[in-house]
């Protein structure tokens, strides 16, 4: 989820420290342990050193002594946070297909490539996701761990307090940790410390607005207007965390967000006072601490009007599935999102492929005030599927792209025969700036020239395109939603292609099974919400273009 920015604070060591403070707090973990029924005093939320996922600043060894690291397959996936000896909370969605036995938690963690002195780890006896978890909406992204033994508390090593019902939060500022990515698909430099970042809290209302109607009262946001620092994946789980008096008091778990740091689009954390109840059932006497957190700072205004969504004249408006693919930063050929997770375009953009390093997409998509934005994930795979000597490639991203719209393509063979009104999206080669332009040239599909038997090609009228081209989409429509027909299929080496009859385009339904087989495997974060459904004629037949275009603002 979120990437960070962090501003570094003092780090205060602790000298000379006298017996009495440690029986102190000797007594203290005792009265954990037991299960106190006060409230918790100096058992949780502090930090014994006195000591920064996305504009993020590194964080002092022991400055946030509660924030775990979680580990499968020897890596990092998300974070949590300690709330006793015994217990994790973390995000739902971190787990979707819970497997304990697989798991490893590092607390006591500064650095992911470097020796930890200060570290322990535990494996993990039980993983528990709230009961009203919903994977469509994020809503109750909650899980608890249970470690296999209790942990000793130490200076790097202490439980946080936990926001109890009925705390209030107004325009206070948050602060976040995790080790997740620095952007979308930008992991954390090397030896890659244990980030921080302060972030302020943003009004369920505006929030609401922001993410088109889907923030609950399970919620919280945070985050600046024009984007910036922000939580992002890897730091999923990971706490939010506030200081009153001395007490620092976790109020949200990393949850979501669309992309990472983006203007307008704060990071969206479950909010912990709603779960006290949840949580302190399944802990039983060993609780944690929770503190009612009373702000002092004045009320967000909640009489917030949603702008109505904007529909815009540029192409990150009208074509919001169409990607760049780029090679070392050289735009190689185009592609279109068919799902939260993978691009598809021409097998031959990837000739003489030489792995998936130096490979990147770009998304394009507007704004509220109809300005482009664009969002870069790096290549994790890329998969072919070859019939006939020419065939689509599947590129799987390294993250996904969240809440853009997926273009439905045609599995079924519909009837876009010759006389049939259609559309190619290719480079717009008259666009100046930076970034990236499609252009549409609307065109007529016709016979395919007598000496061209491949029975997956389908023809339009002859079009001029070049090299780059390659991977364009052939749109026709049914009803007012677009449908991809055909990708353009272009041999390495040549600049503009050689005259013909025709401009010949793969047909997308040859390939049902590969594309379903492939992009089904990996289930859309998105499943359910049905005008971002991939590859779904029900989709194609059940929604209009505007429909999608609402879809992404």
């Amino acid at each position: 989820m979120p990437s960070w920015i962090y501003k570094s604070r003092a780090i205060t060591e602790i000298r000379n420290m006298k017996m009495f403070w440690k029986l102190s707090l000797v007594f203290a973990v005792t009265l954990l342990t037991k299960g106190c029924d006060s409230q918790p005093g100096p058992v949780c939320g502090s930090v014994p050193l006195k000591t920064k996922i996305v504009g993020g600043v590194d964080a002092p060894a022991g400055a946030w002594p509660w924030q775990v690291s979680l580990h499968e397959g020897g890596s990092h996936f998300c974070g949590g946070s300690l709330i006793n000896n015994q217990w994790v909370l973390s995000a739902a969605h971190c787990f979707p297909e819970p497997n304990a036995a697989s798991l490893t938690v590092y607390l006591g963690r500064q650095f992911q490539e470097l020796s930890n002195p200060n570290e322990v780890s535990r494996s993990v006896s039980q993983i528990i996701i709230h009961p009203a978890y919903s994977r469509k909406t994020n809503d109750n992204d909650m899980a608890l761990l249970r470690l296999s033994s209790p942990v000793n508390f130490t200076n790097y090593i202490q439980p946080v307090c936990l926001a109890a019902e009925g705390s209030t939060f107004n325009t206070e500022t948050m602060w976040v940790t995790g080790w997740g990515t620095i952007n979308s698909g930008v992991p954390l430099p090397s030896p890659q410390i244990l980030q921080e970042v302060d972030v302020p809290l943003v009004g369920n209302s505006k929030c609401n607005c922001l993410y088109s109607g889907s923030i609950t009262e399970n919620m919280m946001c945070a985050g600046l207007s024009d984007g910036g620092k922000d939580s992002c994946q890897g730091d999923s789980g990971g706490p939010m965390v506030i200081k009153q008096g001395s007490r620092w008091i976790q109020a949200g778990v990393v949850s979501f967000g669309k992309g990472c740091a983006l203007a307008e689009y704060p990071g969206v954390y479950a909010r912990v006072s709603q779960y006290q109840q949840w949580i302190s059932g399944h802990i039983g006497a060993n609780r944690a601490g929770f503190v009612t957190f009373n702000s002092t700072t004045p009320v967000q205004d909640e009489n917030v009007d949603c702008p109505p969504p904007t529909v815009c004249g540029g192409s990150a408006a009208l074509w919001p599935w169409m990607a760049s693919l780029t090679y070392n930063g050289e735009p190689m050929c185009v592609g279109t999102l068919v799902s939260d997770r993978f691009v598809m375009t021409s097998a031959s953009c990837f000739f003489r492929f030489m792995g998936m390093d130096g490979w990147a997409v770009t998304l394009n998509f507007a704004q509220w005030d109809c300005s482009s934005s664009s969002l870069s994930v790096t290549v994790a795979n890329v998969l072919f599927d070859d019939i006939f000597g020419n065939g689509v490639a599947l590129v799987e991203l390294s993250s996904p792209f969240l809440y853009v719209a997926n273009l439905p393509v045609d599995m079924f063979d519909l009837s876009f025969g010759p006389g049939t009104q259609c559309s190619v999206v290719g480079w717009n080669s008259e666009a100046t700036g930076s970034e990236p332009s499609f252009l549409q040239v609307k065109t007529t599909i016709v016979n395919c020239d007598p000496s061209d038997t491949t029975p997956i090609n389908i023809c339009t009228e002859p079009l001029p395109v070049q090299q780059n081209d390659n991977g364009s989409p052939l749109l026709c429509s049914v009803g007012d939603m677009w449908i991809q027909t055909g990708i353009l299929s272009i041999s390495p080496g040549f600049g503009i292609l050689p005259q013909s009859n025709s401009t010949v385009f793969i047909r997308t339904s040859p390939f049902t099974y590969f594309l379903t087989n492939n992009i089904n495997s990996y289930p859309s974060i998105l499943d359910g919400v049905e005008s971002f459904s991939p590859l779904s004629l029900t989709c194609v037949l059940l929604l209009s273009l505007p429909a999608v275009l609402q879809a992404i603002y």
